[in-house]
């Protein structure tokens, strides 16, 4: 993912780009019975009875005695059960803001009703994690490893040791797979995939896909740029490794590709410039990261930033580089970059 892929790399704190309690006091929190509230698919999954196994994109197959109702999630990913009727328990990662609003990643779901075991890099509480008595932990994956996101590396393996875990890769992969990966987790938690919100979210996505097709096969000449904003560096992403820049390309989209030996430093996601150098490449659309961790384009006060031809034009678009991977949800990646393509004008 841009900016939050080095440091994803790294595992140093991902999210400059595309993100000490005891063992024995956690396991003890653990104790406790499960609770029965706030468990899967609004009923529906509390409804399924008997075994359940799932086989995640790490190849791991989770097996229990029953559908899991104590779900944990990166944030993202609750985000995308919510929509299919999936409740999850507890959250980790970026879900509210520091004004106390919900995140962008946390999508539609009342994130007053989760328990928050940390909203930024690096934080994970196993104290509250154990209380939940957790049945599974979720997350995506964006390194070809099986490095679950958003779990710390330093404590990976204590809460391992509290409940089996399911990986949902979305490195280097076209969106429609992931998103496929997803609805199969979902559908096997107990989401109502035949509702009707559900299938008319995945009709508009196909038909959102067409139109981008469309719009990219009209605009061939128009070039555009993959983004992210920090006070010191500007970082320009590759389509290499996305699963959203990965699909747009493979639907006709024109992005600026930056060279491998410039990628390098960025573990191959992106290169990183200084903002002097921000106009190194030429771009007639930019879409810009959304995530919270990064500069927002109407806060970005740098001079060689406003003279970009793009920005003068008023060419700036959100992109989402850690999409919640519901139909639903990606449906406006799609649509805001084909309405970007169909209105755009050649500047650069």
């Amino acid at each position: 993912m841009p900016r939050a892929r080095a440091t994803h790399l790294t595992r140093r704190g991902l999210l400059a780009a595309g993100g000490a309690l005891g063992l024995g006091a956690a396991l003890a929190a653990c104790g406790g019975g499960k609770g029965d509230d706030a468990g899967s698919g609004g009923g529906t999954g509390a409804a399924k009875s008997g075994p359940w196994s799932f086989r995640d994109d790490r190849g791991t197959t989770v097996k229990l005695d029953r559908v899991p109702t104590n779900i944990v999630a990166f944030t993202g990913v609750g985000a995308a059960l919510y929509d299919y009727g999936v409740r999850v328990k507890g959250v980790f990662g970026p879900t509210t803001t520091k004004s106390g609003k919900a995140d962008v990643q946390a999508g539609d779901m009342d994130v007053t009703k989760v328990t928050v075991l940390g909203d930024t890099w690096g934080q994970f509480n196993i104290e509250k994690y154990a209380s939940l008595a957790p049945d599974v932990l979720i997350s995506t994956m964006f390194d070809g490893a099986g490095t679950l996101w958003y779990v710390p590396e330093e404590s990976k393996k204590k809460i391992a040791q509290l409940a089996p875990s399911v990986g949902i890769s979305v490195y280097d992969r076209q969106l429609p797979k992931s998103l496929q990966r997803m609805w199969e987790l979902a559908e096997s938690l107990g989401g109502d995939m035949k509702a009707t919100r559900v299938t008319d979210a995945r009709k508009r996505f196909e038909d959102a896909a067409a139109r981008l097709r469309a719009a990219a096969r009209a605009k061939p000449e128009i070039k555009v740029m993959a983004g992210s904003a920090s006070d010191p560096l500007f970082y320009v992403s590759g389509t290499n490794f996305s699963v959203d820049l990965e699909y747009f390309k493979a639907l006709g989209v024109n992005f600026v590709e930056p060279p491998e030996s410039a990628k390098a430093e960025g573990g191959g996601w992106y290169e990183s410039l200084s903002w002097e150098n921000v106009d190194k490449y030429r771009a007639d659309i930019i879409m810009m990261d959304d995530r919270s961790s990064t500069i927002q384009p109407g806060d970005i006060t740098k001079a060689t930033w406003k003279k970009l031809p793009a920005v003068k034009a008023g060419q700036v678009i959100s992109r989402s580089p850690e999409p919640i991977l519901s139909y639903d949800k990606c449906v406006p990646l799609l649509t805001t970059l084909a309405d970007a393509l169909e209105k755009a004008k050649k500047v650069s």
